[in-house]
């Protein structure tokens, strides 16, 4: 790390962030000081379409590398920063664009939904992209005769096969946090909790989402947190999101459900938190690491993208 570092980042931060004219966007599972500093907060959908509509020159995306290539796919003209490149997603490895290139030979007839935890690669050759906020109405929007691909996460697409009742391929790729969460342990805490609410991201695998009081996207389980009348919640997803929902309903408990290693960090994204503050003032410093694109892989991932933010 830079030995020049100033004394006070979040002064340094804010100060390069009106000299570059950035906007820095932070995913709900960033660290809580990254939160704290950015522009806007949100889930894939949400990052998505503040990306789309920012005016700014410089995006600073504290997120994974999917996420600033997104953010480059809809921005083109601008420079996307990413504090560390190395910021990946076990999704998105899990699913090299030339194996569901032969997946698709398979199944000429079947139109491809990927999630957005992909490489834009995979977009490239996508019909459309979801997110787990939207990935219902995106399914929903073909005709029910027509044959899908979902990928790469199996857990969602499962989830919306079972909500949609529509059969669809699935490509086996899982999230390395959320297929470790412990349903022994989600039991345990429930009975030392009565009457406490199990809330749980779609990424988790089925039998605990069978138990769950409440199944959605990041956002989606922040918005139940601050309605429900419930003051107690055991929550399966990355526990970066706690923050937020602490910071809006201070009055309730949350509880984050531990990993099938109860001794690991295993239920936090290493992915996530390779960004810091300190990575964050150097790239806005330096202007780099900075996210570049092909204009024929852009322009090829940009299409399936702009159908998912044409349904609204």
């Amino acid at each position: 790390m830079d030995a020049q570092l100033p004394t006070d980042l979040l002064g340094a931060i804010d100060q390069l962030r009106k000299e570059r004219n950035a906007v820095i966007l932070a995913h709900y599972y960033q660290e809580p000081d990254i939160q704290d500093v950015a522009d806007f907060i949100g889930d894939s959908l949400q990052l998505a379409r503040a990306a789309q509509g920012t005016k700014a020159d410089v995006i600073l995306f504290c997120g994974v590398h999917f996420m600033a290539e997104t953010a480059k796919i809809l921005n083109p003209t601008r420079t996307v920063l990413i504090p560390d490149m190395a910021a990946g997603c076990s999704l998105a490895d899990a699913c090299p664009a030339p194996m569901l290139a032969r997946m698709k030979a398979r199944y000429p007839d079947h139109k491809v939904v990927s999630y957005i935890n992909c490489s834009a690669a995979v977009k490239a050759i996508s019909d459309i992209i979801c997110t787990s906020s939207n990935a219902e109405r995106v399914v929903r929007s073909f005709p029910a005769d027509q044959p899908l691909i979902f990928a790469p996460d199996r857990n969602l697409g499962a989830y919306i096969a079972k909500q949609t009742g529509r059969p669809m391929q699935l490509w086996p790729g899982t999230c390395m946090v959320h297929e470790t969460f412990n349903e022994r342990k989600m039991i345990e805490l429930q009975v030392r909790h009565p009457g406490s609410k199990i809330i749980a991201h779609p990424e988790c695998e089925p039998s605990l989402l069978e138990k769950a009081d409440f199944v959605g996207s990041t956002s989606a389980l922040l918005d139940f947190v601050v309605k429900s009348p419930a003051t107690t919640f055991i929550v399966a997803t990355e526990p970066g999101i706690l923050h937020q929902m602490a910071k809006s309903s201070p009055d309730k408990l949350l509880i984050p459900l531990p990993g099938m290693d109860e001794n690991c960090a295993c239920n936090e994204c290493p992915h996530m938190k390779r960004n810091t503050l300190e990575k964050m003032y150097l790239a806005l410093r330096d202007m780099k690491p900075e996210l570049v694109m092909g204009e024929e892989l852009r322009l090829a991932a940009l299409k399936p993208l702009e159908a998912m933010l044409a349904l609204g």
